[in-house]
């Protein structure tokens, strides 16, 4: 491990990668989302597809693990379990199809996912439908795939969620438990595979300092009465990841 990582420390570029790790811990702080959203299109211009969610699952697995039990009592256990049953059937598709992408088609997806969903929120977009068994179920198995194949599952559950009739309560808790069950099943797929030991560890290890203190200095300068400023930051820094990672790929 301390060859792996003298090697991590030497990889060019890791200036990017710790400072994208706490840009994304910061927004995740005080905005309570936007980790992968902000962490991918830019690790993207770094090292492969492979690596940078690797990177992601590693550095992100720490920091929610205190707030699940909580999580798993204030949440609503079956939505969560239609959810994360949804997400495991569909997320080796997406994996198969995450370890043959061309980097440029990924660095490009998320670059577009992440603008998408920054469109959805700001506009106030909602699911109009019925929030049923069969769309939970369904809602789990989309964010299967696109967790799968882009490393950003959060999309899905966040638009249907904007929808339930659950209060806010219910709503936080079981998107931070299935972010953090997806991270478990992407931890395993990626060791089982053989993807995620050596270099990706490492620098995901180096990565969890900077993320661990951005998460703590935005929890510290969050203020509720300044909720709406904090969600206009948020906004401003995924959509420069994302136009950045956008920019990389056709500028």
């Amino acid at each position: 491990m301390p060859d792996l990582i003298s090697q991590a420390l030497a990889l060019p570029g890791l200036g990017w990668i710790l400072f994208a790790a706490f840009l994304a811990g910061l927004v995740r702080g005080f905005a309570g989302f936007g980790t992968a959203l902000i962490f991918l299109p830019i690790t993207s211009q770094v090292v492969d597809p492979v690596w940078s969610i690797a990177i992601l699952i590693v550095m992100d697995i720490v920091g929610p693990a205190p707030a699940i039990p909580r999580a798993l009592k204030d949440g609503h256990p079956r939505d969560l379990a239609r959810l994360v049953m949804g997400m495991a059937l569909m997320l080796p598709i997406g994996l198969s199809a995450l370890f043959v992408i061309d980097p440029s088609v990924f660095k490009l997806a998320v670059s577009l996912i992440s603008l998408a969903m920054l469109a959805a929120l700001v506009s106030g977009w909602r699911y109009h439908g019925d929030v049923t068994r069969k769309t939970v179920w369904a809602t789990g198995g989309a964010a299967g795939l696109l967790g799968g194949a882009a490393g950003i599952p959060g999309p899905p559950v966040i638009l249907l969620y904007m929808a339930s009739p659950h209060g806010p309560r219910v709503i936080r808790a079981n998107t931070t438990a299935f972010l953090f069950f997806f991270d478990i099943l992407m931890l395993g797929a990626f060791a089982v595979t053989g993807k995620l030991f050596g270099l990706p560890m490492a620098l995901g290890l180096i990565a969890m300092l900077p993320n661990i203190a951005g998460n703590l200095i935005g929890g510290w300068i969050f203020n509720p009465d300044h909720e709406r400023l904090y969600r206009r930051v948020a906004y401003a820094i995924i959509a420069g990841s994302a136009l950045s990672g956008l920019y990389a790929v056709v500028g």
